[in-house]
């Protein structure tokens, strides 16, 4: 197995990797530059040599001293390593027959235009990287640190055993570790645009429960937000960005927009982790009050919060009505996306959201000790 790269592009930064298009082969826009990664058993290096008299002498000097010195040309596998890999991994499969399985075609198959399957990739050679193949696994590290990829599951993990928990900073890392290319800028500038809004509407002075009142009409009326109750399982409901987008979500993550909302307008509001349910609650005002995003931002008190309780077979405790802590706001969103992805068969997404609920824990656990 042979990887060369080859192609045209501008000088940009190589973090900035777009994406892989597997076809005939393996395409990327790493840093905007169309390079090719050909996987064809024992293709030789004057092969893709040939290929780059497109790019400048620079650069193509460049790429070829990186590919004899195998730093960039990550995968050099002879006949004996393949037979070793196949034994480090305890089956009898090929690398070739393990990329097709990976790519979703039978093995053998043509790898015909019609099958092409795009990736991110960073997603792609992390997987690799993480991968069974220790060979493959290694020369996908040694990429990885070459193009210096971000791995968004490790600054979760690394997030997660901080114990320096901020909700936006993250709701937006979590939503990361499925999107890489995650617009963060896009994401602060809806909810400024949701707070801007909201301040030219408010007439001060003004209570807090008359301003979660305008947030109210700015969030389901004018914006649209809408508990997605004809697909609640739907894992994309529980990231902020597919929340703001869609404008649909489940309880806590509608919660979520409205805290980062009222955050921005200096609301003291607190997320409230009932046992079946999520929602707001506010007790700097006379009396404590209660908001439900999920029902369009209706307003409870503590009486109609112990009906909803009990209407559900449970026995309220005076901690139910406790602020949730932002660890445990980010690691029940994580325990949500095990039930999901696990609902929706994706078994490796509901491994992954699995740990980083135990890396929560675990953490919490060594703290409390």
């Amino acid at each position: 197995i042979d990887v060369d790269a080859v192609g045209t592009g501008r000088r940009q930064r190589p973090a900035d990797a777009a994406g892989l298009v597997v076809d005939r082969g393996i395409k990327a826009e790493v840093a905007h530059q169309p390079v090719a990664f050909v996987l064809a058993a024992g293709r030789a290096d004057d092969a893709a040599a040939d290929q780059l008299g497109d790019l400048s002498d620079h650069r193509a000097d460049r790429a070829r001293r990186r590919r004899h010195q195998h730093r960039v040309a990550g995968l050099r596998l002879t006949h004996v390593q393949q037979a070793e890999i196949g034994r480090e991994a305890g089956d009898a499969e090929r690398p070739d027959q393990h990329f097709e399985r990976r790519l979703g075609r039978a093995p053998g198959e043509p790898p015909g235009r019609q099958r092409g399957v795009v990736l991110p990739a960073p997603v792609a050679l992390h997987e690799i990287a993480r991968g069974a193949h220790p060979a493959l696994a290694r020369a996908a590290s040694s990429y990885i640190e070459e193009l210096q990829l971000a791995d968004p599951v490790g600054e979760f993990l690394t997030f997660s055993r901080s114990l320096h928990y901020e909700l936006e900073t993250g709701a937006l890392l979590l939503a990361r570790t499925v999107n890489p290319q995650l617009d963060v800028g896009a994401c602060c500038e809806q909810l400024d645009a949701i707070a801007a809004r909201c301040t030219e509407l408010i007439a001060e002075p003004a209570t807090t429960r008359e301003k979660c009142r305008i947030m109210n009409r700015v969030l389901f009326h004018e914006w649209g937000f809408r508990g997605n109750v004809e697909h609640y399982t739907d894992p994309r409901n529980s990231f902020i960005d597919e929340v703001l987008t869609r404008r649909q979500g489940i309880p806590l993550s509608l919660s979520l927009v409205y805290l980062l909302v009222a955050q921005r307008l200096g609301l003291p509001l607190e997320p409230i982790g009932l046992p079946c349910h999520f929602i707001v609650g506010c007790y700097d005002d006379e009396e404590p009050f209660f908001v439900d995003p999920f029902d369009r931002g209706l307003f409870r008190d503590v009486e109609e919060i112990t009906t909803f309780l009990r209407s559900h077979q449970l026995e309220p405790k005076p901690t139910d009505l406790m602020p949730t802590s932002v660890r445990e706001v980010l690691c029940r969103s994580c325990r949500n996306l095990v039930n999901h992805y696990t609902l929706a068969q994706d078994i490796e997404r509901a491994k992954l959201f699995a740990r980083f609920v135990a890396e929560f824990e675990q953490t919490h656990a060594r703290e409390s000790a």
